[in-house]
């Protein structure tokens, strides 16, 4: 017997990727994300590696674990990638403490953040 087989979270042309426990704010996380909605996966991947942000580094290494599993997973053609969803939400936060002068000490908070990315495998349009 056993369980039923769990029913997939997306479609069957889509691939998703999860960056958990990303070191950063959720709104400096968002800043990029926003950058990559609706490209295609080969344009996202350009802006991000010519980013400025830090946070570009590890909204990279997510979109590229998207890109092999749409490829690897589902065969997914990858030239017709897009990025369908990008989408960030906040982790836990690390409490720390910092000695100040007179005795005092003042609460760092170090929080981490959530990356959800969906690629779609797009239909060619044809062009004439």
């Amino acid at each position: 017997m056993g369980k039923a087989k769990a029913p997939r979270r997306v479609g069957d042309n889509e691939a998703l990727a999860v960056g958990t426990s990303i070191r950063g704010s959720a709104q400096k996380l968002n800043l990029v994300a926003a950058l990559i909605r609706g490209r295609k996966v080969e344009d996202a991947l350009n802006v991000l590696a010519f980013s400025k942000k830090g946070m570009a580094v590890d909204v990279r290494k997510v979109l590229a674990s998207a890109i092999a599993n749409a490829e690897n997973n589902h065969n997914l053609d990858v030239d017709s990638l897009v990025v369908a969803e990008a989408s960030v939400g906040k982790g836990l936060v690390m409490k720390r403490f910092h000695t100040r002068g007179r005795g005092k000490s003042t609460r760092i908070l170090k929080p981490f953040s959530r990356v959800r990315i969906i690629v779609r495998e797009q239909a060619e349009e044809a062009e004439a």
